[in-house]
């Protein structure tokens, strides 16, 4: 997925050249744009495969340009933030976000982290028709990446897809965070643990109550669903 487009929205030419310079060195398609009005227009006609998105800008701000992306797209978003506040980088994965980093940050750890989640949206696509996993209430289709409760479509992010087939495939089994880290966002992720509560409770929200996945205090979490 070398040919992958990037759209990086920032309004700080100094990291829009530095990002630039670094995701092309590896083969990648990038767009940039350096407010929020351009970066909406600019996801909306150029249909990126990933979007590195920072939270301040002028015009909208990345935290609302985030949420009219997340009204029309499940694209793969990275926050990048000036703030180091635990609360602001929580605001933007509540938000929808599916990772973030906060400057002043390695360009190398922004590509290692590009490339983990571009070889897994590529495995995700690359996955036979059949892997199906249906559950009484939760049916989940790898190879299209959908997924249903109760016969009703219901929207995940990439992240949350992931996580959800990950703990759907260890059925009755208590995966830690660091587990679902290694699984989901792979062995070079970066970040805090606590993105993979913010992601849980997301598709929680939207499996509802009663098809949610269990937390088992001090342990991690378990999918419960009986299989059929």
């Amino acid at each position: 997925m070398s040919s992958a487009k990037i759209l990086v929205v920032d309004d700080e030419q100094s990291i829009i050249n530095l990002v630039t310079a670094y995701l092309r060195q590896e083969g990648y398609e990038v767009y940039t744009a350096m407010d929020g009005p351009a970066g909406l227009k600019a996801a909306r006609s150029l249909k990126p495969d990933l979007v590195v998105l920072d939270v301040m800008l002028p015009g909208m701000d990345g935290i609302e340009l985030l949420a009219q992306l997340r009204r029309e797209s499940d694209v793969y978003v990275i926050m990048l933030t000036a703030k180091s506040e635990e609360t602001d980088k929580i605001v933007g994965l509540s938000m929808g976000a599916d990772d973030y980093l906060t400057k002043p940050f390695s360009p190398r750890e922004l590509v290692a982290r590009v490339k983990a989640a571009l070889r897994r949206l590529r495995a995700g696509a690359g996955s036979v028709a059949a892997a199906v996993l249906p559950f009484r209430h939760v049916r989940i289709d790898a190879g299209s990446r959908q997924v249903w409760v109760n016969d009703e479509p219901v929207s995940l992010t990439a992240v949350e897809f992931d996580l959800l087939r990950t703990l759907a495939e260890h059925r009755g089994l208590v995966l830690s965070r660091e587990q679902l880290l290694e699984r989901v966002w792979g062995y070079d992720f970066y970040g805090e643990e606590r993105v993979v509560d913010v992601h849980i409770g997301h598709i929680r929200q939207k499996l509802g109550a009663d098809h949610s996945i269990a937390t088992v205090r001090g342990v991690g979490y378990r999918f419960e669903d009986e299989p059929i």
